[in-house]
């Protein structure tokens, strides 16, 4: 019985994670052929690499997908693992035979629509591959590997890879595409954040105050959040007597910090807050997102 139920949930996964991975496929193709494509665009990570080329060369933009890809999918494999691999892999292909196969209409040749919309609907697919388990951008995992080598920041790696590919497109294209590019990127890459983080940004919040009891009734009842109460003791005092006291831990969307930084004000002003972004979170009283 219990197999059957892991059955149940793994299958459900699976579908929802093909689901995610199809229509980040989609996204992204209509993306590149209806906007970059044509208007000669490009966008950060080895997407941008392959629309550089391909803008400099005769090769095939659904061909160069794959081929850039190569090294990155043979780096996730010894980063992150085979299960990454394989769904990175099938999303790549996917998205070149859509380009192969697929010819997507020409929306507008509106330099500032042509970046915002195609770094929209671009953002949006790698987003929604990201959510699938898969990637159709392989500059992240380049990321995690450099800065595990040389202990930076993925983030800064990133950046740093984004500012030579717009440098190479200044140089081979033009500065003006180079600059709309550098647009393209920023809608590309905020459409993703939202698409992965979803609207409700979870925010982790920890309170220290001599009226717990209250606070926690406050919390439970008028947000109808879970919390974790836990024992603490001070770690400094002039006098070297250590004061005990309760500390509050609980998740909350942003939508609700107005509201919680209300309901605290009317319990205990001196109440001692800190505040903390949460990407994602499972279990408990969370609000469970829409797909």
């Amino acid at each position: 019985m219990k197999d059957e139920e892991t059955g149940k949930v793994y299958l459900k996964f699976w579908f929802r994670d093909l689901f995610f991975l199809i229509i980040g496929v989609f996204s992204a193709a209509f993306g590149l052929e209806s906007f970059l494509l044509p208007n000669r665009f490009i966008d950060g990570g080895v997407t941008g690499i392959s629309l550089l080329i391909t803008e400099t060369s005769n090769l095939p933009l659904y061909a160069l997908i794959i081929l850039v890809n190569i090294p990155f999918l043979i780096l996730g494999y010894r980063v992150i693992g085979r299960v990454f691999t394989i769904k990175a892999t099938l999303a790549i292909l996917a998205l070149a035979l859509t380009l192969a196969l697929i010819e997507f209409p020409e929306i507008t040749q509106d330099k500032l629509l042509v970046a915002v919309f195609g770094g929209f609907f671009l953002g949006a697919g790698i987003g929604l591959s990201i959510r699938g388990g898969g990637v159709l951008d392989g500059t992240e995992v380049l990321a995690i590997f450099l800065s595990k080598r040389i202990g930076s920041k993925i983030g800064d790696v990133i950046i740093i890879i984004n500012i030579l590919i717009f440098l190479a497109a200044a140089y081979m294209l033009s500065i003006e595409a180079a600059l709309y590019s550098m647009l393209t990127y920023l809608a590309a890459s905020k459409t993703l954040d939202f698409v992965v983080d979803g609207i409700e940004e979870y925010t982790g919040v920890t309170i220290i105050s001599e009226k717990s009891e209250d606070i926690r009734v406050m919390i439970t009842e008028k947000l109808g959040r879970g919390l974790t109460i836990y024992d603490a003791r001070g770690g400094y005092s002039n006098l070297g007597k250590h004061n005990k006291y309760e500390v509050i831990y609980t998740v909350i969307t942003r939508l609700e910090i107005s509201k919680l930084n209300n309901e605290l004000a009317k319990i205990d002003s001196n109440a001692f807050v800190v505040m903390n972004s949460i990407n994602d979170t499972r279990g408990g009283m969370i609000k469970k997102r829409t797909i």
